[in-house]
Order: structure tokens, then C-alpha cells, then sequence
């Protein structure tokens, strides 16, 4: 049973065959201007939701979760989240204020990863992210709040359908 399902997933296809190029020798200095540059790509391309990334984090004993978030902005503050201060990433990042997010855009052979600390932002921010939420009431919400992941490194991936895969690493 197991061999059919592992000769079964072996057989899908891992990336499209026209993947775009990347040349790490003409990637900017600036890792949030590149990844601009890649999500305007993936919008041209008509990827689905590619503001769309995984947010990993550990509670104080190191314990992992991961969850498909949404990306607020990208600013000198950080890349910018939201959620409940009192769900279980809410917890988790109070209890170890670091975080990993994944952008993951199939069609384009690309993913992004952007590992480092993780700050709250001020009252103000949360109130207006609120605010803005779809479906918004006009109601307020004191526990949501608004964070920044502040990098200390960026990893942009392209796929090669040769198998030779690129990485362009910042370490800030």
C-alpha cells in the first residue's frame, strides 16, 4: 500500500517547464525591493493569493506550529503581519519573539523564506489593520495586533527544471 502511494506522489511533476531565470549577479542590494520585483511576477503570472505565506514559530519549549498567513506590508518596521494576541501564534511569539515565513509560488518555480525576530506594533497599526479587515463592523478588537518580522536573513529560491536550482541568501 505504502509503495503505491510513494511511486504515485514520485510520479507529479515538482515544477512547470518554462520557469522564469534568475541571475543572482543582477539581484539588488535591497531584499524587499527584490521580492517586490517577484511579487509582481507572480501577479502577472495569475499565481493565487501570492501575498500568501507559512509563518512558523515555537512556543518557549521549542515546540514548532505553522499556519498560511496573510502579508500586511513591508516597510522599514519589517514584514508585516496580524493575529489574535491571544491565539496560539499570539502566545508562541510572546513566549519567543522569532518567526520564519514561506512564500511559496508553484507556477513560478520561486519561494521565498524570511527567518528573524519578531516585534508588535503599536496600538494605532492594530486598531487601523482591524479597521480595514474585510467585512469590518466598525467594532474594536484590543487583542489583535499587528507584527513585523525583522529579518536577519532573506532566501530567495528558483526552481531549474535541470535540477539546478538557484538560492540568492541576505544575511542582515
Amino acid at each position: 500500500m505504502s509503495d503505491s502511494f510513494r511511486l504515485m506522489l514520485r510520479a507529479l511533476p515538482d515544477f512547470p517547464e518554462d520557469l522564469p531565470g534568475f541571475d543572482r549577479a543582477g539581484a539588488p542590494a535591497n531584499p524587499a525591493e527584490l521580492f517586490r520585483s517577484w511579487l509582481d511576477d507572480a501577479l502577472a503570472a495569475g499565481v493565487r493569493q501570492p501575498h500568501a505565506f507559512s509563518l512558523a514559530t515555537a512556543d518557549a519549549g521549542g515546540n514548532l506550529s505553522s499556519r498560511m498567513l496573510i502579508l500586511k506590508d513591508l516597510d522599514d518596521d519589517g514584514w508585516h503581519f496580524a493575529t489574535s494576541r491571544t491565539s496560539r501564534k499570539g502566545r508562541e511569539l510572546e513566549a519567543n519573539p522569532r518567526a520564519a515565513m514561506n512564500f511559496y509560488w508553484s507556477e513560478l518555480g520561486r519561494q521565498i523564506r524570511v527567518a528573524g525576530a519578531v516585534v508588535q506594533l503599536s496600538d494605532t497599526v492594530s486598531a487601523r489593520d482591524w479597521e480595514e479587515r474585510p467585512g469590518a463592523d466598525g467594532s474594536e478588537n484590543p487583542q489583535w495586533q499587528v507584527y513585523a518580522l525583522q529579518p536577519s536573513e532573506i532566501e530567495f529560491w528558483q526552481a531549474d527544471p535541470g535540477r539546478h536550482h538557484i538560492r540568492h541568501r541576505y544575511q542582515l
